[in-house]
């Protein structure tokens, strides 16, 4: 325009590009705030019911770790259960379905589950809990760096099979004699026997492995057992064992056998005494890594890890059927302790 300022022009120019720039940020933000937060796919596979408490409660422990971390179901992650119960065919069946699915990460129990599932992926992150020496069973290259894209929480380490011994000969003293109940298609069941064989010479105990393949093989084998006298079983952990623990249970009353389980479930059930891994504790530190996968860490850089917390429950009604008396050093050290009728109370262990 003839006679327009030039310097006046500039700064029209200057007001114009400022207005436009910063309207370019409010509507980029309004568009990015009206975008649905990205969300994220975890895949859960359990050897078990959706009827079975224990499992129940240790997925809730899950899901409330998660949202304690930011995850919130719904909102940013999305979970698909898939309850396998502990039959091998329908294990193999969920396991392809979860990956086939293609989640971010998928969160298992146990080697039973855990070993079918890296047969159909080797690329999709797996966080497991209660996996028995996943070093010697091949499921991971070593604990400190497992490599591939599993890792997760053991469900103990060899050694605590002395402390069931120790624990037996401690509630029951006339014990001489102790049947161990394992899966033998299990390797770690048979590690797992030697370190007790190896604990009971010392204690001058007799060690007899039962294979829980059938209920037809648990009952012949406990039975021909228990003919006997001073006998007592050690009943280490297994999907088997897990499978057949009423009639465990129901054998080792019948026949007066005090008996020491891995998992508090047996002693809920009518059970004896346990002493295993706090699972509620492992279930929020397996949130834990899947939180830090979903935020883009790998499953081979995190190192798998030994239990941290125990827990040792008794059942005091099963103690008085069979006529035991716990000693107050072991009623001091329980956490659960059922007296009568399922009714329990809770103790600290002690220090």
């Amino acid at each position: 325009m003839i006679g327009s300022d030039p310097r006046a022009e500039q700064m029209r120019r200057r007001e114009f590009i400022t207005l436009f720039a910063g309207a370019a940020v409010t509507w980029t933000s309004a568009a990015r705030a009206q975008q649905p937060e990205r969300i994220r796919r975890v895949g859960i596979i359990l050897p078990a019911t959706a009827e079975d408490a224990e499992f129940q409660t240790w997925i809730a422990a899950f899901h409330q770790a998660l949202a304690l971390l930011g995850w919130n179901i719904g909102h940013n992650v999305r979970i698909d259960t898939r309850w396998a119960t502990s039959n091998a065919p329908d294990i193999r069946r969920h396991a392809s379905e979860v990956a086939a699915l293609g989640p971010d990460v998928i969160l298992t129990h146990g080697a039973a589950t855990l070993a079918p599932l890296l047969q159909v992926t080797r690329t999709v992150p797996i966080v497991f809990a209660a996996v028995t020496d996943p070093v010697g069973a091949g499921l991971v290259d070593s604990l400190a760096r497992p490599s591939g894209n599993a890792t997760g929480f053991m469900n103990f380490e060899y050694g605590i099979g002395a402390k069931w011994l120790g624990l037996l000969k401690e509630i029951a003293p006339a014990v001489t004699r102790t049947a161990v109940p394992r899966d033998p298609t299990q390797g770690g069941s048979t590690a797992m026997l030697a370190v007790i064989q190896t604990a009971a010479q010392p204690l001058n105990v007799e060690v007899n492995p039962v294979n829980v393949r059938d209920a037809d093989e648990i009952e012949r084998a406990i039975t021909e057992f228990a003919r006997t006298p001073n006998g007592g079983l050690i009943v280490a952990a297994g999907g088997r064992t897990l499978l057949h623990r009423d009639l465990i249970i129901a054998l080792a009353a019948r026949h007066k056998l005090p008996a020491v389980y891995s998992n508090q479930s047996f002693v809920a059930a009518g059970g004896l005494i346990s002493y295993g891994p706090d699972f509620v504790d492992q279930y929020r530190q397996a949130a834990g890594y899947v939180d830090r996968i979903l935020k883009g860490e790998k499953p081979g850089d995190l190192p798998v890890q030994a239990p941290t917390k125990y827990e040792l429950a008794i059942n005091l009604k099963t103690a008085k059927a069979l006529g035991l008396t716990m000693p107050p050093s072991v009623l001091a050290r329980a956490d659960e302790v059922i007296e009568r009728g399922g009714a329990s109370s809770s103790r600290l262990l002690a220090a």
